[in-house]
């Protein structure tokens, strides 16, 4: 890659007592990362020497307090704060979580201005987050709020790519967020990004019942029938090759999904429990439907190992090729809008 084509690689630091810091470490030691991309981690000097002394990391840091100073070929740091902080591995801090959204708010406001190109979020406490000043469940919506668009947590590997109706909402809530315009906005945000994001054409999406067996034509809840049911069709009638609702105890163990470039959950352990199980420790999560790129690992602070040294990073890492190929792609794809006479891009 040339230089003048180094992607800006963001990255927000996470709950500073998770196991955020050290997969950030271990995926930038290894020096080859610097050949693919520029990262910059939003966070501070003092507190990422600290890191480094408690992994016993040999990871050279590049401090700055301005985005102008960022340096091709080093792992730059902003100092958003300077203060020192204490640093608790594994406990669940009130002041941990403001640090973890300060870090947030600086990357996502690069992110805004084109001062970044993509950003990799490191994994937060969605409890210490909680403030006056920040009343988000996670990423996603804090996101989808400063970003716009039309936000979807899209899980996904290189062979399966799980997108959700509703995420992070209460399971006794789920069936009155389901409506006709929530399908039809989110089978849209799944369509349009397997096509920019992933240049899949042509992609087929299955949607998975909203109650068990999809309801068996109304016997077990009639939200299927009456709202999933009809919706699909109107959306198949439209041209789109949207299929379900599939009964989705056996969707999975089955390998029907790889059946599909797509696959739609109603809710939030619907998709996530068979996606894990199958990929864990490979998956990335996606915030589709943005007007900018947004990755993360597939897990969260993992507090009962924090500080340990064992932490796993390939997530993060993958999180990290994630975010660069779907910018990729999508520059790809608005030169190919433009000039439509050129080869479109191959499935992949």
């Amino acid at each position: 890659m040339k230089k003048d084509e180094q992607i800006k690689v963001g990255i927000s630091i996470g709950d500073l007592n998770g196991i955020g810091s050290e997969i950030i470490l271990k995926t930038f030691e290894d020096s080859r990362m610097l050949e693919f991309c520029t990262p910059i981690i939003f966070a501070s000097i003092k507190t990422m020497s600290f890191f480094k002394k408690h992994f016993d990391s040999a990871i050279n840091f590049h401090g700055i307090n301005d985005l102008t100073q960022v340096i091709e070929g080093k792992v730059n740091v902003l100092n958003v704060w300077k203060e020192n902080i204490s640093i608790a591995f594994g406990e669940e801090d009130l002041k941990a979580g403001e640090y973890a959204i300060k870090s947030l708010e600086k990357a996502t406001e690069a992110l805004k201005n084109d001062e970044i190109d993509v950003l990799v979020t490191a994994p937060i406490n969605k409890l210490t987050i909680q403030s006056d000043q920040f009343k988000f469940p996670g990423h996603t919506n804090y996101l989808a709020k400063e970003l716009g668009g039309n936000s979807l947590m899209f899980m996904v590997t290189e062979k399966l790519k799980v997108g959700l109706l509703t995420d992070h909402v209460p399971v006794k809530d789920v069936p009155s967020h389901i409506t006709a315009k929530l399908i039809e906005e989110k089978v849209q945000t799944v369509y349009d990004s397997l096509i920019k994001d992933f240049r899949i054409n042509g992609p087929k999406i299955a949607v998975m019942g909203i109650n068990p067996h999809a309801g068996d034509n109304g016997v077990i809840g009639d939200e299927d029938e009456k709202i999933l049911k009809p919706t699909l069709l109107k959306l198949r009638d439209k041209g789109k090759l949207v299929y379900g609702p599939y009964s989705a105890d056996s969707f999975f163990g089955s390998k029907n999904y790889q059946n599909f470039d797509g696959i739609i959950a109603s809710y939030h352990d619907q998709g996530l429990i068979p996606f894990k199980t199958i990929t864990f420790g490979e998956g990335v999560n996606y915030t589709a439907g943005l007007n900018k790129v947004r990755t993360s690992p597939d897990h969260g602070t993992a507090f009962e190992i924090a500080g340990k040294g064992t932490a796993d990073e390939t997530s993060f890492k993958e999180a990290v090729f994630t975010a660069i190929q779907i910018f990729n792609n999508r520059k790809e794809y608005k030169k190919l809008s433009k000039n439509p006479l050129r080869k479109a891009p191959k499935k992949i």
